[in-house]
């Protein structure tokens, strides 16, 4: 039985060992450096991109096509090409309905070049590739983003070339043939008159999510196995203090690339809970340049310019809860009305509080809800009906969840025939489509006890999955989940016997708020973490699972299977038969 209670310090990163680091004024860097240091791989393919014995003009760069993901992967390369004087492009000469083209010694027109970095959210046609204007009988021509790239690189969002095939088979042909051709995108309206092509030497980079790179892969499959590939990474592994070291010169970089206020050495535990919570993982923090961005400009509303402190960013992230929490809010005041009926206190036989995660579209903070699983049994065949999959509000991931629940049970009890009782688990109050596993270990341990006949404390609220073997697997949303069942506790009032039990795993998972970590340094909240089903079950029922010289579970169950098997032998033949039995034994 490994059943460890949680204490207020397990319940949030560790930050303590960092506090030297916080107060060194030297953290940040060139922004340069910061790149190589945290992107290692991306920096690596942009130094493939540029040299000049890189394996294609193009690049595949998974990343958000956001104009800070362009403007931050531009300036890398920027600071990756190599200086040259060399002038791509040319001069065009316009007279009257002749135009020649001519190479250009220095970059004094529009259509000559140094190199350089061009970057593009989205783009038209005449906006990539130029145009030819006709106004008044007289001709003019406007460069496209391919001109003003000509020698460097030019770097779109890949998701305008896929909604535009033309421009991007174009595009694709000029890069290939290092030609530019001025060509009308209206066949109903050719060019007036012939314009000479231009030597091009250009390499593209196409940003895009994952999906945009699944599809141009299914469309161009050998240019897609011959481009570079690199992904900008999302999140940064923080395993010692030099990865915590180059997180913090990550977002003071952030924060000079965008003129932002930088956290001060009081802020800086803060900022590191709200991204743990953002990434859902102590060991794993944030590098999205829009996350930290947001951060640094709320707090700098308060703060101004400069740094901000630590209080200041906990008065920015209480703002923000109670801006965002009306939903949350009406949601707490229907249980706390009992129009959702969630019990906190006393005892239940086959009634547990499990923990959901709410996420509605268009609002942008989930938010916890107990939730009132219910299990019933009786007299049967060994059916187990998932009510929410019998009225086809179940989805396929909860009736795996189910079905793995029932065969740990079957196993356990060792039984040569089937299950003397059926069984009904629903979510009560539940009237939209349930999936995931997350409840599998609540709805497993509402079934033993209405199988043992033995209550669960209801001041206890538990989440996780279950596998076959009953070992506790780690779920999604814990912290939310968590704060979710406390605040009902706390409106209720905290009485010291209230508490979650989650799995081991998920303890690394674990940041929670400020009022929660005082109940729990206060003993009056407690946190269990577990690593299988018989752990949690002494804690609900105060009955062990299985054990010699004492009471348990299973024993309990096994009786009550005796009795119903010696009842239904009873009556398994007619009432004349069964009386010709007691004659004869008479």
């Amino acid at each position: 039985m490994t059943i460890t209670k949680l204490a207020w310090r397990d319940l949030v990163p560790d930050t303590d060992s960092y506090q030297e680091l916080f107060a060194q004024p030297d953290l940040a860097k060139d922004p340069e450096f910061v790149l190589s240091e945290t992107q290692p791989r991306l920096h690596y393919a942009l130094e493939q991109m540029v040299s000049p014995w890189a394996t294609s003009p193009f690049m595949l760069l998974k990343a958000p096509e956001e104009a800070e993901y362009l403007a931050l992967m531009a300036d890398a390369l920027q600071q990756l090409l190599p200086e040259s004087e060399t002038v791509f492009g040319g001069i065009y000469r316009i007279n009257g309905r002749d135009v020649t083209f001519e190479a250009a010694r220095q970059a004094d027109d529009r259509f000559a070049t140094t190199g350089g970095i061009v970057t593009a959210e989205w783009t038209e046609a005449e906006q990539l590739f130029g145009c030819l204007r006709q106004f008044n009988g007289e001709l003019a021509l406007e460069p496209g983003l391919v001109h003003r790239a000509n020698g460097g690189v030019l770097m779109v969002s890949l998701r305008a070339l896929l909604a535009q095939p033309l421009l991007w088979m174009r595009l694709k042909s000029f890069v290939m043939h290092q030609r530019f051709d001025w060509l009308t995108f209206d066949e109903s309206r050719p060019l007036p008159v012939t314009v000479p092509s231009m030597p091009l030497s250009l390499k593209v980079v196409l940003v895009g999510d994952r999906d945009s790179l699944a599809d141009f892969q299914e469309m161009e499959p050998e240019l897609a196995e011959q481009a570079v590939y690199t992904e900008f990474e999302d999140n940064l592994q923080i395993a010692d203090e030099d990865d915590m070291r180059q997180w913090c010169e990550w977002v003071l970089a952030v924060a000079g690339r965008a003129a932002l206020p930088a956290p001060a050495a009081d802020a800086w535990p803060g900022l590191i809970r709200e991204a743990v919570r953002y990434t859902g993982d102590r060991e794993t923090l944030p590098l999205c340049p829009l996350w930290i961005g947001r951060q640094l400009r709320e707090v700098g509303a308060i703060s101004g310019e400069g740094h901000f402190s630590g209080e200041q960013l906990a008065q920015m992230l209480l703002q923000r809860e109670w801006r965002e929490g009306f939903l949350a809010e009406r949601m707490q005041d229907e249980i706390l009305l009992e129009q959702i009926l969630v019990e906190t206190e006393g005892k239940r036989v086959g009634q547990i509080n499990a923990l959901s995660v709410i996420e509605f579209p268009g609002h942008p903070r989930a938010f916890g809800e107990p939730s009132r699983i219910s299990c019933v049994v009786h007299i049967g065949d060994g059916e187990l009906t998932d009510i929410e999959r019998k009225a086809e509000l179940g989805g396929n991931i909860h009736a795996k969840g189910m079905m793995i629940m029932q065969a740990f049970l079957m196993s356990q009890l060792d039984l040569e025939q089937q299950l003397p009782f059926s069984a009904s688990l629903t979510f009560e109050q539940s009237y939209s489509e349930v999936d995931g596993d997350s409840a599998s270990m609540a709805e497993l341990c509402a079934l033993i006890s209405a199988l043992a006949d033995v209550p669960i404390n209801q001041n206890i609220a538990i989440t996780g999955s279950v596998d076959q073997f009953g070992r506790a697997q780690p779920v999604g949303g814990l912290n939310e989940k968590i704060e979710g069942f406390f605040t009902i506790c706390q409106q209720r009032g905290l009485n010291g016997k209230q508490g979650v039990i989650i799995p081991a795993a998920n303890a690394r998972h674990l940041s929670l708020n400020q009022e929660l970590l005082d109940a729990v340094e206060a003993g009056q909240f407690t946190l269990w973490a577990i690593e299988d089903i018989t752990d949690a079950l002494p804690l609900l029922t105060n009955l062990v699972w299985d054990g010699e010289g004492q009471t348990t579970l299973m024993q309990t169950i096994q009786e009550r299977i005796a009795q119903a098997t010696q009842q239904d032998a009873r009556h398994r033949y007619p009432w004349p038969l069964r009386w010709l039995g007691w004659l004869n034994r008479n």
